[in-house]
Formats: structure tokens, C-alpha cells, sequence
């Protein structure tokens, strides 16, 4: 199905995603991601005050409605967004519906670092969209992975927090068809792992 570099896999990737967007089972795929989110949401409540997201582009999954809704519903709970430095780490910061944002180089909406009522955060959890994603285990234990764009900013930005916020949760957003086997892909030594992955079959937990 797929050639075998990853640039290649990934444009096979992204080309379904635009497909499966605009398909009759998207609406319903992504009622369920969301009501998967709302339930990890309620379980969750205790641990979790900040949530990193992002806006979506390439026909990624849209959580703003669902988080804002949450936010709105619980006092205290923070919302932020992922500003891209040149060292290809992400910063976050705090959003709040209507912020002004800025596209960057590869065109994604950013927040204004230097906007003084946006502080920086570093959020409890993070969600990030996958283009595909697979599955490992070791023993009894099960590890999640995602495949991204290729510039790894998520792998260096999770490498570094989760040494100064162990307890930080990691979550994949995707759906079920963009599972993928080892003949396809299979992670490589400086990819971080998931906790967790959500897609309309439910939340994989591996902690």
C-alpha cells in the first residue's frame, strides 16, 4: 500500500485523512473521539488542570469545540497551544478563544510568545495529532507510537518535560484506520512514546 520511505507513507497517509474527512463515517468517527475525550475528561478531573491542544490543519481533527466547552464548565482549567521555536522545541501558552494567532513557517496558527496576558504553561496533558501511529509491546507491557511529520518537535519537546513533569500525560489523537504494522513502520530509538492513544474505538491507556 505504501512505498517504503516514511515521506512516502506519510503522504498516503494524509491523502486518506482528506479522503476520510470528507467520507459519511467522519461524523460519526468524530462523535465518538470527542465523547471519548469528555470521558477521559471526567476521570481525569484531579490530575488534570491544563491541557495543551492544537489547531487543527490537513484535515486533523478539530477538539477546539469539545475543550472549550470544557473549560467554560470547570473554573480554574487552562487551555494552551504549542509555539514552534527555531531550536524545533515547542513552547506552550496559554489561549482563550478569540486569541490572535500567528502562522508559522509551516502554517500552522501559533499564539503570540510575547503577548504579556498569555502566560507560558506546561500543561498536565497533551494531545497530539497523529498522521499514523502503531503498537509495541515489551513483556507484559504495552507502548503506543506516533508518526508525526518528521520534524520532531513533539519527540524533543516530551524528552525534555517529561524529565521535569513525570506525572505529564501524552495522549495521540487519531483514528483506527491510520494504525499501522511493523512492515509499515515501526518506531525509531529517539521516538517518545504515547500514554495513551484516543480514537473512535476508544482510549488505549498504557499507564
Amino acid at each position: 500500500m505504501h512505498g517504503n520511505s516514511p515521506k512516502s507513507l506519510r503522504q498516503d497517509l494524509l491523502a486518506q485523512r482528506k479522503q476520510f474527512a470528507a467520507s459519511a463515517s467522519y461524523p460519526l468517527a468524530r462523535e465518538a473521539i470527542s465523547a471519548g475525550l469528555a470521558s477521559f475528561l471526567g476521570t481525569h478531573d484531579a490530575q488534570v488542570q491544563s491541557i495543551a491542544l492544537y489547531c487543527p490543519i490537513q484535515d486533523e481533527l478539530d477538539l477546539r469545540p469539545a475543550l472549550l466547552a470544557w473549560v467554560k464548565s470547570h473554573a480554574g482549567k487552562t487551555l494552551a497551544l504549542p509555539f514552534a521555536r527555531p531550536d524545533k522545541h515547542l513552547d506552550f501558552y496559554a489561549w482563550q478563544e478569540g486569541d490572535l494567532l500567528i502562522p508559522s513557517r509551516h502554517g500552522v496558527p501559533e499564539p503570540d510568545p510575547n503577548n504579556p496576558r498569555r502566560p507560558q504553561v506546561t500543561p498536565d496533558c497533551i494531545l497530539i495529532p497523529c498522521v499514523g501511529w502503531s503498537e509495541s509491546k515489551v513483556g507484559d507491557k504495552t507502548h503506543y507510537w506516533r508518526l508525526g511529520y518528521g520534524g520532531g518537535y513533539f519527540d524533543r519537546t516530551l524528552a525534555q518535560l517529561r524529565k521535569a513533569k513525570p506525572n505529564l500525560l501524552c495522549i495521540g489523537i487519531g483514528f483506527d484506520w491510520q494504525k499501522l504494522d511493523d512492515a509499515q513502520w515501526q518506531a525509531q530509538t529517539h521516538d517518545e512514546p504515547l500514554d495513551a492513544m484516543l480514537t473512535e474505538s476508544g482510549l488505549l491507556i498504557t499507564y
